[in-house]
């Protein structure tokens, strides 16, 4: 089974504002022992099946995220999207490895085009924390790495097609790559004249806040390109008071800031958990922007929630908040050059 690039990261030994966040992504739990250990988890309940799902897809889970979990509790929303389950090694019909089609949608080394206006660069296979329904989770990133030569060809096809006017830095998180490399990547983007924003979809700035660096900002601030930034946020306990202070250095500099959630069965499939989170978003300088109903990816069929009760979801969103609030329900659907939105009114 194809799992997720292995990368070697080091900690450095120098204490800066650059470096720290390298520093907490090295320290990252990445075993089940260490996950149920620091959490206080009935090891001869749990582990077994940890250790299952954690053979198939690794467990990366940074301190500052691991710090919002409550201890002992085998049901925290938090928990939940990072616990190795021995249900990920059950196979489902309908549920692929690759849901979306995605690795037939290459253009060429690290490029994806699946929409007119809108090309993504697989910048990078490494995240900061490995999401158990992660609709990536079996990409063939080693398929997909980003060599000078191929950054040259992806730069050049950008430039040779006039019908994009935006790209999205993905992977993986494209933001577990250093600001030197990023920095150099938007600099010769800037150069292609009808490209008009950058954007970044990123879990970082939530689960390792010290990502925000001097040099991150100075980067976005810099570029003539709009930056957005994308997050992936699914429950309100993944704010805290580091994760705002990172969001609103973010806003100063000029970051557009959206989020998008995925509808998860027991973490986030009740309507007060929704509207807290849409609450707890706008209140932190972010804008719900996606609500996206599950991805049928291979090993994660236990977080799905079906369509009908998805809409009541929404509708119940509807209902109690404002129209900017409430993010739109949609499911990406392969072929397809937009996101498709549910029909709210279908049964």
């Amino acid at each position: 089974m194809i799992q997720r690039t292995p990368v070697r990261i080091e900690a450095r030994q120098q204490d800066n504002d650059s470096d720290r966040w390298q520093q907490i992504l090295a320290n990252s739990i990445t075993t089940p022992e260490a996950l149920l250990g620091e959490l206080g988890l009935d090891a001869g309940h749990w582990l077994k099946g940890a250790t299952a799902g954690h053979r198939l897809f690794p467990i990366r889970v940074p301190h500052p995220y691991l710090q919002r979990i409550e201890p002992g509790n085998a049901d925290d929303p938090l928990l939940r999207q990072v616990l190795p389950l021995s249900a990920e090694a059950e196979t489902r019909p309908g549920y692929l490895l690759d849901p979306l089609e995605e690795d037939q949608a290459t253009a060429g080394t690290g490029l994806i085009r699946k929409y007119r206006s809108r090309a993504l660069l697989m910048v990078t296979g490494q995240c900061a924390i490995n999401c158990r329904y992660c609709f990536r989770r079996h990409f063939p990133y080693d398929d997909h790495r980003l060599g000078p030569a191929d950054r040259q060809r992806a730069i050049a096809t950008l430039a040779d097609s006039p019908e994009i006017n935006e790209v999205i830095f993905s992977g993986g998180d494209p933001l577990a790559v250093n600001d030197r490399l990023l920095a150099r990547w938007v600099r010769d983007l800037a150069e292609i004249p009808h490209l008009r924003r950058i954007r970044i979809h990123s879990r970082l700035p939530v689960v390792i806040p010290q990502r925000v660096t001097e040099e991150l900002l100075g980067w976005l601030s810099a570029t003539r390109l709009q930056p957005v930034m994308v997050l992936h946020i699914n429950h309100g306990n993944e704010i805290d008071a580091a994760t705002r202070d990172a969001l609103a250095r973010l806003r100063q500099a000029g970051v557009t800031l959206l989020n998008q959630s995925v509808m998860l069965r027991g973490v986030n499939d009740d309507a007060d958990t929704l509207a807290e989170l849409s609450e707890a978003l706008f209140d932190a300088g972010v804008l719900p922007y996606y609500l996206h109903a599950f991805d049928p990816v291979l090993g994660a069929h236990h977080f799905d929630v079906d369509d009908d009760q998805a809409r009541a979801l929404a509708r119940q969103l509807l209902e109690r908040l404002p129209g900017f609030l409430v993010p739109k329900l949609v499911r990406e659907v392969p072929g397809r050059t937009a996101k498709t939105p549910l029909d709210l009114h279908a049964e």
